[in-house]
């Protein structure tokens, strides 16, 4: 079985490719750094450090890469099995060209077999937005032909990758935590379903695509932007002051209420997988810092991500938020020069105001009570 991921990044080699190739699939990656694709291609493996009460070294064989600006990648998606992404949901738009004409190579060198296409990305359906982007580009009959023989499955992804660690030589080495979680929409594929060891099967994603949301990435970014407003450099630092830790644990028992009332999670098993997260933040062995988890605030900000989707919940469900509340004043002071968005968004708060830029961001309606009180918080919070 052949797989091309698209994203040799640290998240591409240390999750979603290293799973693919402990399942004995070919894996070639594509990506533009030259260092990582020259690297593969010349070794055909890398070492992966597994932390956790435990520190293991395992090595990824049997892979290889390619630039993916190459037309060769055209014809590697028209040869492949299954493709997937790690990529980011920026780039995940500007790779649908690449996808759309390796389908359109494949159904003219009349390949029948199934391709299967997951975007495995920090984002709700990434593969649906995909598949709508790749479809703009084809004929009506290419599109009718993609229905039958290409299946868009949609995932969640959960594994902690922080950036390559201070010293290490080796430009293909990473570090990854020991939880995983990839998880896909089984009703989506195209004929059979590879069995990989690692990948969950399910029929009722958007539980899990929720969960792991509204759970990890929410308190992930409350404790960077607590964390930054105490002066804090990593994410360990904050979780391990006991103030932060009490309000992030806070902050996802609130959005828990949402998941608990919306997919009848058991209570007792919710809040073992947040105290399970709690113990992730505090891994001494990653060195996660909060200015890589708190970047590009605006995207954190928007209607349907880690913040504000599970604030509408809990309006919805008449549920308390204050802690959420405070988790989005404290976005809103995230300052960071070499952050284009939080550039953005400190330039609009100083000409807009508070309520103005969270209506502009976030979609809540300015004169809210919401609104009215993270404007408090914002102005008390330090």
């Amino acid at each position: 079985m052949k797989a091309l991921h698209f994203g040799a990044g640290n998240i591409g080699r240390g999750f979603i490719g290293k799973l693919l190739a402990d399942a004995g699939i070919e894996v070639t990656f594509a990506d533009v750094n030259e260092v990582v694709v020259n690297g593969l291609i010349e070794k055909n493996e890398y070492p992966v450090k597994v932390v956790g009460e435990e520190c293991v070294v395992e090595m990824v064989t049997g892979v290889t890469a390619i630039n993916s600006t190459s037309p060769e990648v055209v014809n590697l998606i028209a040869e492949s099995d299954l493709v997937t992404t790690a990529v980011g949901p920026t780039v995940l738009k500007i790779i649908a060209k690449t996808v759309a004409q390796g389908i359109e190579k494949r159904l003219e060198n009349g390949i029948n077999t199934p391709l299967n296409i997951i975007a495995c990305e920090n984002m709700v359906r990434g593969t649906s937005q995909l598949k709508a982007a790749v479809f703009e580009l084809l004929t009506d009959d290419i599109k009718a032909q993609a229905e039958e023989l290409v299946g868009f499955v949609d995932s969640a992804v959960d594994r902690i990758v922080p950036p390559a660690e201070e010293g290490e030589e080796n430009p293909l080495a990473v570090t990854v935590e020991t939880f995983s979680e990839w998880i896909v929409d089984e009703t989506q594929f195209k004929g059979d379903i590879p069995e990989i060891a690692g990948m969950e099967k399910t029929d009722n994603l958007m539980a899990f695509v929720e969960r792991k949301l509204f759970t990890l990435n929410t308190g992930h970014c409350v404790t960077a932007y607590l964390g930054c407003l105490k002066g804090h450099e990593t994410i360990r630092e904050a979780i391990e002051n006991p103030e932060i830790r009490s309000e992030v644990k806070t902050a996802m028992e609130e959005s828990g209420e949402v998941l608990i009332n919306r997919y009848g999670f058991d209570r007792e098993a919710h809040a073992a997988y947040i105290e399970k997260i709690l113990g992730r933040f505090a891994n001494p062995y990653l060195v996660d810092e909060v200015d890589r988890v708190g970047r590009q605030p605006i995207r954190k900000l928007s209607e349907n991500d880690r913040l504000i989707k599970p604030l509408n919940g809990t309006i919805e469900y008449g549920t308390s938020n204050d802690t959420l509340l405070k988790g989005v004043a404290a976005a809103l002071k995230y300052k960071n020069e070499d952050d284009p968005q939080a550039v953005e968004l400190q330039q609009s708060l100083e000409e807009a105001g508070i309520r103005k830029t969270l209506a502009k961001y976030t979609g809540l309606s300015e004169d809210s009570k919401e609104a009215i009180q993270v404007e408090a918080l914002y102005c008390h919070i330090n």
